[in-house]
């Protein structure tokens, strides 16, 4: 997909809370630098208000959580709510893991974008990212 930004894709890829499983984070960092994107891996151990001040301090263009603590009903509305009160309406927040299809579809609701499972391949991840950020960024 063509990127009009005349810029690569900026995304921040988080661990929020006590979560200590990074390896799916790592993978899909690396596979988003691949598909040409620029990204901010913020390790582990993050808090919401940690993450939308750094997507914030990095002008990206989208946020990805990688959650497999079973907190996801609990961290994703707190980065919600904080994007909302910075005036990040144009921002992704996406992200992936142990999520119930119940739990995705309450979530999305909120605003939160498309949610991946495990063995979601990287390449529908970065289709997905770039296409949202085409049609959704003020330019």
């Amino acid at each position: 997909m063509v990127n009009p930004l005349n810029r690569p894709v900026r995304v921040l890829v988080a661990k929020v809370g006590l979560d200590g499983h990074d390896r799916g984070a790592k993978v899909i960092a690396a596979a988003l630098r691949d598909a040409g994107m620029e990204v901010i891996y913020t390790g582990l151990r993050q808090t919401p208000e940690m993450v939308v001040n750094a997507a914030l301090q990095e002008d990206v263009d989208a946020i990805g959580i990688s959650i497999l603590s079973g907190a996801h009903m609990t961290v994703f509305p707190k980065i919600i709510a904080r994007m909302k009160e910075k005036g990040m309406h144009d921002v992704l927040l996406t992200g992936g893991g142990i999520i119930p299809d119940a739990d995705m579809q309450e979530l999305q609701e909120m605003g939160v974008g498309k949610l991946f499972p495990p063995g979601t391949h990287t390449r529908d991840i970065s289709d997905y990212i770039t296409g949202w950020v085409a049609s959704h960024r003020n330019f």
